[in-house]
């Protein structure tokens, strides 16, 4: 889906520049102490942040740090979060394909991915957030027994991650083919709900690195 050019972007992203990283590398191995928190989590993709903000509610004593792309979608979550007054939340407007450059080694404890592009296509295949180029990445920022969490509805692109994982070393400790069958689980993104409302299976894994 194809979003509409925010208007006053610009202005509305400066209101809020105080829970916005303009230069998350320099924040690359200092995350926890610069902001004060016990655990750091990241978001890839973040969207409306309707996901993002219930979680960071939800874990006070971990630092969220949301990735996303499209800078006219962020600017809704950034807003979001700045009229809840959440403060263990920050916002990067980028892609994760520069990861290591704003993480250092093990600084990570949890990753979300949420709903991600599945590029179908099999000459896109490197493009995908659970595919081996993107979990080398991750598999440096987490720490030992960090995890990854992946959702999606795409039955396609959840085979191709379970096994991505593991040819990449991660032990899945939870794998489900329908996250919502016996009642709500957890949060839920915008596209979640959606999908759960129309009766939709999601499909939930986690991977963890190895202790």
């Amino acid at each position: 889906m194809r979003l509409r050019r925010k208007r006053n972007l610009a202005a509305r992203m400066e209101k809020c520049a105080h829970l916005i990283i303009n230069k998350p590398e320099a924040l690359r191995g200092q995350w926890l102490g610069a902001f004060g928190y016990g655990h750091l989590h990241i978001e890839l993709g973040c969207g409306r942040g309707r996901f993002t903000a219930e979680t960071a509610k939800a874990e006070p004593d971990a630092l969220l740090v949301a990735l996303e792309k499209s800078a006219d979608a962020m600017i809704i979550a950034v807003e979001r979060a700045d009229a809840e007054g959440i403060r263990n939340l920050r916002f990067v407007n980028a892609l994760a394909d520069n990861l290591p450059d704003y993480f250092a080694p093990g600084e990570v404890s949890r990753i979300y991915i949420n709903f991600c592009d599945p590029w179908p296509s099999h000459r896109h295949a490197k493009r995908r957030l659970s595919g081996g180029r993107f979990l080398a990445m991750y598999k440096q920022a987490l720490c030992p027994g960090g995890e990854i969490r992946l959702k999606t509805d795409n039955l396609a692109l959840f085979e191709y991650s379970l096994d991505e994982f593991e040819r990449c070393g991660f032990e899945l400790t939870e794998i489900t083919k329908d996250l919502h069958k016996n009642g709500a689980v957890g949060i839920m993104t915008d596209y979640e709900q959606k999908f759960h409302d129309m009766g939709m299976p999601i499909y939930y894994a986690c991977a963890q690195k190895p202790c």
